[in-house]
């Protein structure tokens, strides 16, 4: 498992360089509260408080720095727009000069200890050294927490597939129990048949790669927890074997279960008072004889059959044996997320992490959450009009609607099925993946959607 540097706040005793963040509505009574040293100097830099820009500028005791924060408008288009500026000012220990709200301040602290991650187990790196207080008034706590359980995820979805099959992922699955005192169990190879887990067996039973169930369990108090991450280690396609443009990517097909152990991580060492079960389902989807294939009729845990119209539509399926088993244990609250759909991506971009519940006061919390955790969200609808299209002749569901239309929403009423009788189910279906560089988001692997469940989460758990 690859390890990436543990990001973490200055001691309150290092000396650092104070940090003001001035945006353009205020940059005149900004710019006119200090010497006139510093104003003309700025003056000479062209320092105009656009988004991105950062200075050092000198004092008579030493030096400030400054970056600027834009307009309203502008920072509506984006965020962490304290890393844009970080980024051009010089190595350092830095402290924060700023009337931004709480909810702001965190999440451009986190911006800034996440300008320290680079994905290096393959090729030495050099990370900036820019250190940063934990700014006045703010708990650090829950920003360090998000920011070490996004590394997580981030490094778990950058490992090539040849480094992070079935059994790595395990192996993380387990190193990250150990560090919380968790417990974890593994169902492996022909024993998910035993264990009446047919559809992840069906689908890893082609690699040499041994599938598997993982089953992480901690705390012994509060409400169930549930998080069902996809973890397809690599995603071929299967018999209906994807093109070499869609197959580039595929070392992220386990983006969902990297995304739930990120977030678990947070929960547990913020030390939320929850009983929380992690599933995750993984396999890998590769070619050979004894490949499923399109138009098998499969079984499943729920005792449901499964059409299979394309053995590309893998994730449902080792998705729906594990909440199944999820339900069976009565959580207050289930999630799964997973990398399933194309059709979600077309639908709201890379950038958003669109989610389906009927749960009405979590959908409320995550979007007040989405907003004050730099995380956005979206909700799409269980349209129900649509349950006919997962329906076909010869069994009791499709895996492949034909037609191509609605494929998030059918994949999400797919999964419902699997999850009947949960008090409360959400699904997300992220993208897990950068695929242009943004401040504090380079070019790879990210988490979508956890930092928005961890603050919603604690909002209706009442925790």
């Amino acid at each position: 498992m690859p390890t990436s540097p543990v990001l973490s706040f200055a001691d309150s005793g290092t000396p650092s360089t104070p940090l003001h963040i001035v945006t353009q509505e205020d940059l005149e009574h900004w710019l006119g509260s200090q010497p006139e040293t510093v104003a003309g100097w700025l003056g000479r830099l062209g320092f105009s408080g656009a988004i991105g820009q950062g200075f050092l500028a000198p004092t008579s005791d030493g030096a400030i720095a400054v970056v600027g924060y834009g307009t309203r408008q502008q920072r509506a288009r984006g965020r962490f727009h304290l890393a844009a500026g970080a980024a051009r000012v010089p190595d350092g220990c830095y402290h924060i000069v700023s009337s931004l709200p709480q909810d702001e301040l965190a999440a451009e602290a986190l911006g800034w200890l996440l300008l320290g991650y680079s994905y290096h187990r393959f090729k030495p790196g050099k990370p900036r050294a820019l250190g940063l207080k934990a700014p006045a008034g703010l708990d650090p706590d829950p920003v360090l927490a998000m920011a070490r359980g996004e590394v997580l995820t981030r490094d778990l979805i950058n490992t090539p597939a040849n480094h992070m099959g079935p059994a790595e992922l395990e192996a993380a699955m387990r190193a990250v129990a150990q560090d919380f005192g968790a417990t974890v169990a593994a169902t492996t190879g022909d024993a998910l048949l035993a264990a009446d887990l047919p559809l992840i067996h069906a689908v890893g039973r082609a690699s040499d790669r041994a599938p598997r169930l993982i089953d992480l369990r901690w705390g012994g108090t509060g409400p169930r927890l549930t998080l069902v991450g996809k973890g397809v280690c690599f995603d071929t396609g299967g018999l209906n074997l994807k093109p070499a443009s869609s197959m580039g990517l595929m070392k992220k097909d386990m983006g969902g279960a990297a995304t739930v152990l990120g977030l678990a991580q947070m929960i547990m060492s913020l030390d939320m008072p929850v009983r929380l079960r992690v599933l995750v389902p993984a396999v890998e989807n590769s070619v050979a004889g004894n490949a499923f294939r399109p138009q098998d009729v499969l079984a499943s845990r729920k005792g449901l059959t499964v059409e299979v119209n394309n053995t590309d539509a893998e994730g449902r399926l080792v998705l729906a044996d594990a909440l199944a088993l999820a339900v069976e244990e009565d959580p207050d609250i289930l999630i799964s997320m997973a990398t399933l759909t194309g059709a979600a991506r077309v639908a709201v971009g890379p950038d958003i992490a669109p989610f389906f519940t009927s749960d009405e006061a979590l959908a409320a919390a995550l979007a007040q959450a989405a907003a004050a955790t730099a995380d956005p969200v979206w909700r799409l609808p269980f349209h129900a009009p649509y349950e006919s299209l997962i329906e076909p002749a010869v069994a009791d569901l499709d895996n492949a609607p034909k037609g191509g239309m609605a494929g998030a929403i059918t994949a999400a009423l797919f999964l419902r099925r699997f999850a009947e009788g949960a008090r409360s189910y959400t699904h997300f279906d992220i993208y897990g993946w950068q695929p242009t560089a943004a401040p504090a988001r380079p070019v790879g692997g990210v988490g979508q959607g956890a930092r928005a469940l961890l603050r919603a989460l604690s909002g209706v758990l009442n925790l």
